[in-house]
């Protein structure tokens, strides 16, 4: 479910929360579900459990998952966090956009690359 790339510059927490939010916009965990307990996942994944904690923090402040006390973590039922995945996707085109115009490459020959053409200079 879970694969941790460790020739990847980002923090470990950053992976595990990114997956889970892939796995819950992809619908493969559903509304309300169940997420792996801290520890459990910990050890499946060999990484510290204070590591997961802090990626399942990180999922509930984007709205992605909910804490029931004494229970665990359950897959929010709150469609909102589609929003967090389009601002990092603007944020991704705004970064390569200003990468291909520091090489004098414009704007909207990025976007015609998008949308299926060929890209050149």
């Amino acid at each position: 479910m879970i694969v941790i790339d460790y020739k990847d510059s980002r923090p470990i927490y950053e992976q595990v929360a990114e997956k889970f939010q892939t796995l819950v916009i992809k619908g493969v965990l559903e509304p309300d579900s169940q997420m792996p307990s801290v520890r459990g996942l910990a050890m499946e994944l060999s990484i510290n459990p204070n590591t997961i904690q802090k990626a399942y923090t990180e999922l509930e402040r984007r709205g992605f998952i909910y804490t029931v006390k004494g229970r665990g973590n359950f897959v929010s039922s709150n469609k909102d966090y589609l929003k967090y995945k389009i601002i990092d996707i603007k944020q991704k085109i705004d970064k390569i956009c200003n990468e291909a115009e520091s090489v004098g490459i414009e704007r909207n020959k990025v976007a015609a690359y998008i949308l299926g053409e060929e890209l050149s200079v």
